[in-house]
């Protein structure tokens, strides 16, 4: 059988080269959605929110106890980046997690909202700690 003129082998190579990849990808982002909604539960926000854009950050960036106005620079570019690793380290902290998480959350979302979503961590906005 020549695969070349046999258009059938070539169309199913091709939905299994394309295909696969998409599906991964729309079932891991539908794992951290999931995980998010559960992290916005846990921490007084709608689930619902962690779906509408922009809605969305504002929601985040309350959960890390961050004034509403961190919002606003998540539109300056190169600025965004810095800000949304702070305001994942405050989502840690105030989950009682440490670094490790906050790098989990910025490079392993799809697993690492689950965690905190559905694992025994508990919201409560970091206290600084008390001199003396």
């Amino acid at each position: 059988m020549n695969t070349a003129t046999n258009p059938t082998v070539s169309t199913s190579t091709g939905l299994f080269v394309f295909g696969m990849p998409l599906v991964i990808y729309l079932v891991l982002m539908l794992v951290a959605i999931i995980g998010m909604w559960k992290v916005f539960v846990k921490a007084g926000q709608p689930g619902w929110g962690c779906i509408i854009p922009i809605f969305n950050i504002y929601c985040l960036v309350k959960i890390a106890g961050k004034e509403w106005w961190w919002l606003l620079l998540y539109f300056i570019p190169l600025v965004n980046i810095v800000i949304a690793i702070l305001v994942l380290s405050g989502i840690s902290r105030n989950f009682g997690k440490g670094t490790g998480f906050t790098l989990g959350l910025i490079f392993l979302p799809f697993i690492f909202f689950p965690i905190l979503g559905f694992g025994d961590a508990t919201y409560g906005p970091a206290k600084p700690p008390v001199a003396g």
